[in-house]
């Protein structure tokens, strides 16, 4: 299957990186090279690109898309978690812009195999990297019913999601829950009918909740987010996309508390904590898709994109 990607919000991110044809730029989730091939476009031939993606289709179809730049284009297989060090191994200590597109891409989405969808029976898998040996299936049938109350919670955001874990422990312990369509019928039926009949799919908010808790989604944006904007020259810019409240929550404030990360109390004359602003947002409220990008990709509703730049 192809690898598809719409590179969400493609226009308003190259104009956010305010790219010189010289810098040094990095894409932590390269996915199929649409935002790295605007990009590179952009570079002269002392400029550079480093693509960083843990998905081996992602990287191939990076690759051939990117193909026409040369040895311009560098493309590691790994977790945009250890940007830093993959940077450092190849000699660079700060770069003059970074993208990261968190959306799950097409292909993963369509692709049955792959475990990420509800709307075909399919292995439950969900790996981002499929080297990791844990899978969706390991989530569903290992965890305790208060843990998989938590993360439908927490990551789902679903009300019913006490009912959900418990709808998940009963049918577990008749038989393993092997695939994709036994548990989105597992939580269709621990939806009230009128609830199912009035918003969108019943297993949407579980399943993401479920790829998020594997890939630890929100944890390693977290830990990651410090140390990107560390990497930047003066004058880059980190720009991110995220698809939902729990990640944009997490990029607005980490954005916010690098502009301002005194910590003194709010009635002393003077900061005296020491703390100094790594920069500024550029984003006070964040960019959303135009209504034509809308039209033309739906799963883009969602997305929000927040800039910071290095002082």
């Amino acid at each position: 299957m192809e690898f598809k990607h719409y590179s969400v919000m493609l226009k308003e991110t190259i104009e956010q990186l305010n790219i010189r044809p010289d810098g040094i730029y990095v894409d932590g989730t390269l996915g199929g090279g649409g935002h790295a091939f605007e990009v590179c476009r952009r570079l002269s031939a002392e400029g550079h690109f480093y693509g960083i993606d843990q998905d081996a289709a992602a990287i191939e179809a990076a690759k051939e898309r990117l193909a026409e730049f040369g040895d311009k284009v560098t493309i590691l297989r790994s977790n945009y978690c250890r940007m830093k060090e993959e940077l450092k191994n190849k000699g660079i200590s700060g770069v003059d812009g970074i993208v990261l597109d968190l959306g799950v891409s097409s292909y993963q989405l369509d692709e049955a195999g792959r475990g990420f969808t509800y709307r075909e029976d399919a292995v439950l898998d969900m790996r981002m990297d499929q080297r990791m040996e844990k899978t969706a299936r390991d989530i569903v049938n290992d965890y305790s019913e208060t843990d998989l109350y938590r993360v439908i919670r927490d990551y789902g955001e679903d009300k019913f999601a006490k009912n959900i874990a418990k709808h998940i422990v009963l049918a577990r312990k008749e038989k393993p829950i092997e695939t994709t369509g036994e548990l989105t019928e597992i939580i269709k039926a621990a939806i009230p009918m009128k609830i199912r009949m009035q918003k969108g799919h019943p297993a949407k908010q579980t399943f993401q909740a479920i790829r998020i808790e594997l890939n630890q989604e929100l944890e390693i944006l977290r830990s990651s987010l410090d140390d990107m904007i560390a990497l930047l020259n003066p004058g880059g810019r980190i720009c991110v996309i995220t698809f939902h409240s729990l990640e944009d929550r997490i990029v607005k404030t980490i954005f916010r508390n690098n502009e301002n990360p005194c910590t003194c109390p709010s009635h002393f004359p003077v900061c005296v904590c020491g703390n100094v602003s790594k920069g500024k947002v550029m984003t006070r409220k964040p960019i959303v898709p135009s209504e034509r990008e809308l039209e033309e990709n739906s799963r883009s509703r969602s997305a929000k994109l927040r800039v910071f730049e290095r002082a």
